[in-house]
């Protein structure tokens, strides 16, 4: 259902019908594990993507840094400059 390496892959899944008598299949809450990490402000030009290519060698995990934040919407940590963030070491 999700990629190899989404965060969400792995997890347990709920179902339940909707209104409509549709089956509807979602993932279960996660706990988030507290995260070591280096804080990094966030300039003008910062993306996720580059930021976790960097990080990772790989630009998808992009959600570890959104995690290590407890944000749930990633574009929210880059979207004001000068914001602390947390960049995980994973």
């Amino acid at each position: 259902m999700f990629l190899k390496n989404s965060r969400y892959q792995g997890l347990s899944t709920v179902s339940f019908k909707d209104r409509g008598g549709r089956e509807v299949v979602a993932v279960k809450l996660r706990r988030l594990p507290s995260t070591e990490g280096d804080l990094h402000i966030v300039k003008g030009s910062d993306q996720l993507d580059i930021m976790s290519e960097g990080r990772y060698r790989d630009s998808t995990r992009y959600w570890h840094i959104a995690d290590a934040n407890s944000e749930l919407e990633a574009a929210e940590l880059t979207r004001r400059m000068g914001r602390q963030i947390k960049i995980p070491k994973r």
